[in-house]
């Protein structure tokens, strides 16, 4: 018996191996349908995919065998990976010298072998797809054709293995990744938000005391940092919002009456400005996540009355729905996008560049977290502008999630 030599690449090849995570792993249909194919296409009694180990031959599927493994030394595909020949075929192994007192010759009564290497798209030989017989035989064109193609279809299953493998690591990094953000923003909320209160009332107080002892520019700055402190905390707690979105999917669905909805949307967004909120709505009542969807009105009601000039805000919200969606369009008549910023206006920290009613730029923040929520839910968001005339929103919530 002359045992199989180590390719000169075995330390990379080995690697490869390693990889595909499948040493040792259980039986699973995919490997062993095409064994029991392998088997009854070229009419032998054993039927096996092998992946050559540091000192070992694991059977991945075993067809005929019994055991999952064999000694690397005694292996016939550990001489398999070392040939330049598409197949490896042994027609008798009694008359091989490599093989004629090998144990799984006189034991195991292994005596015709053909093997096609399985070859991963690095070149690596990782092992082989082989059958064996009890006797002295050829194959036909046709049966090694199919050995060498399901070959193939055998690294395809390694290789989807491992890239929905790299998937699941990559979705736990992105899961982590968020989970810190999360937990920053939090973090850097709290720690911020203390202190800037501390200014803006430190600020106010400033002011009142002082106001027939400051000069008009004194009062004038004392107003900027007063505006820009409200701005900071504007943009904390937007952060700290869109991080918190996937929270609302934790609270469970309820039945929402939208008549009741609509009245606590015009409590919440009340303001001084004279502002005509109308609904119209082909359906009573909702089955849905209140607060998401509460969360994603009153950003779009609230924009809708900052961003207006007009005297009298109006703002209409319609609501439909079919056998899969529920479908809103919230209507307003604002002073509306200009067209270069309606690609991008659900991008986080996009902003148009336009002040509000009080003279402050939003953070871009608002609409991302809008579009965060809608996504969540299953559904899509748009919008149609005109400048001067207003905007519509279009958005649609799943009745039922996907998995």
């Amino acid at each position: 018996m002359i045992p199989p030599k180590y390719p000169v690449n075995e330390k990379e090849r080995q690697a490869a191996v390693e990889k595909y995570q499948l040493l040792d792993t259980l039986e699973e249909e995919n490997y062993d349908n095409i064994t029991s194919l392998m088997s009854y296409i070229c009419d032998t009694p054993i039927s096996l995919i092998t992946l050559l180990d540091k000192d070992r031959n694991f059977l991945k599927s075993h067809h005929g065998v019994p055991f999952s493994e064999s000694p690397r030394e005694i292996s016939f595909c550990g001489h398999a990976i070392n040939s330049e020949s598409p197949i490896t075929i042994i027609e008798d192994a009694r008359d091989d010298n490599r093989f004629f007192d090998n144990p799984l010759v006189t034991d195991y009564k292994a005596i015709f072998y053909a093997g096609a290497p399985l070859v991963d798209s690095d070149g690596f030989k990782l092992g082989t797809l082989c059958v064996y017989d009890h006797k002295p035989r050829k194959l036909s064109k046709k049966q090694l054709d199919t050995l060498t193609t399901m070959s193939k279809q055998v690294v395809n299953l390694f290789e989807q293995r491992y890239q929905n493998f790299k998937l699941l690591q990559f979705q736990d990094k992105l899961k982590k990744r968020n989970e810190d953000l999360k937990k920053f923003a939090s973090i850097v909320s709290h720690d911020l938000k203390s202190p800037l209160a501390n200014i803006i009332s430190l600020t106010e107080l400033l002011e009142d005391d002082n106001k027939d002892n400051l000069n008009e520019e004194s009062l004038k700055y004392l107003e900027y940092l007063k505006t820009s402190s409200y701005s900071l905390k504007d943009y904390i707690d937007g952060i700290l919002k869109f991080y918190k979105t996937d929270d609302l999917l934790r609270k469970s669905k309820e039945k929402i009456e939208i008549l009741l909805l609509i009245e606590e949307l015009k409590n919440i967004t009340d303001t001084e400005h004279i502002t005509n909120i109308n609904y119209k709505s082909s359906t009573k009542d909702l089955y849905t996540y209140k607060s998401a969807l509460l969360q994603i009105l009153i950003n779009l009601v609230t924009n809708a009355i900052k961003y207006n000039s007009k005297p009298n805000v109006n703002i209409d919200i319609l609501i439909s729905e079919n056998e899969d969606f529920y479908s809103f369009s919230v209507v307003d008549n604002s002073d509306g996008i200009p067209k270069d910023h309606l690609d991008k206006i659900f991008e986080l920290f996009s902003v148009v560049g336009v002040t509000d009613r009080d003279g402050n730029v939003g953070t871009g923040i608002g609409l991302a977290t809008v579009k965060k929520i809608v996504t969540n839910l299953g559904g899509e968001i748009s919008v149609t502008s005109v400048e001067g005339q207003g905007s519509t929103f279009n958005f649609t919530l799943a009745k039922v999630l996907s998995a």
